[in-house]
């Protein structure tokens, strides 16, 4: 996942008053498996099980654009 997904996860959870323990919660995983997620690394490419279970619990959706166009 790369920064910007990461950050419009951190503003979803912040526009609906959730912290990360809730996420955590919410989609049953620790509240550490929440902090590496949302804490970055290496870009793999692939969307992993973690995030599809995020974005599904806050209805959000991953999309894709050419660099450099607004969005």
């Amino acid at each position: 996942m790369n920064n910007l997904v990461r950050e419009k996860v951190k503003q979803a959870l912040k526009s609906r008053d959730l912290s990360q323990a809730d996420l955590a919660r919410m989609v049953a995983k620790t509240p550490q498996a929440i902090s590496r997620a949302l804490g970055g690394g290496v870009d793999s490419g692939s969307v992993p099980p973690i995030w599809q279970n995020i974005l599904e619990t806050l209805d959000l959706e991953l999309t894709i654009q050419k660099k450099g166009t607004d969005g």
